[in-house]
């Protein structure tokens, strides 16, 4: 006789619903390092600019041109700004996602738990019914021989 669990479905399900919330975070940590990547190269465009404007104040650039330079910082600057924004934002969701997993986990683990509670009933069982069977086996020879 096999061991068959009743919730076996709902553990499945659990475990997909923990597959799921991987992959979720997964996606949450792909966009971040994205972000994080964005930052950087606004940072280093906003590096570059700033050398560039130095240079061209020491040397004799029209003006329009180092205020064109200087405008462009400032909207590197805003879009620095922004995308420390999008890095915040970023972050919170990793840790939603984080700590949906975690819930998901536990949960799995429960009804895991519960499965492997309900296997080790089984085969108490099964060990026990065996017992009893070979006992009166063994209670039927003697009764036979006795006669």
């Amino acid at each position: 006789m096999r061991f068959h669990y009743t919730f076996q479905k709902v553990v499945d399900l659990k475990g997909n619903e923990k597959t799921q919330a991987e992959w979720m975070l997964s996606g949450a940590l792909v966009e971040l390092q994205a972000q994080e990547r964005s930052l950087e190269e606004l940072t280093s465009q906003r590096q570059m600019t700033m050398e560039a404007l130095q240079a061209a104040a020491e040397h004799r650039t029209p003006l329009s041109k180092i205020r064109e330079m200087q405008e462009y910082v400032d909207f590197l600057d805003i879009c620095i700004a922004r995308k420390h924004m999008d890095i915040s934002r970023a972050q919170q969701e990793v840790q939603i996602k984080q700590d949906q997993l975690s819930t998901k986990v536990l949960d799995e683990k429960v009804w895991l738990k519960a499965k492997d509670k309900a296997q080790t009933l089984f085969q108490q069982n099964m060990i026990l019914r065996e017992q009893n069977e070979l006992d009166e086996m063994a209670t039927v020879r003697f009764a036979m021989k006795s006669l």
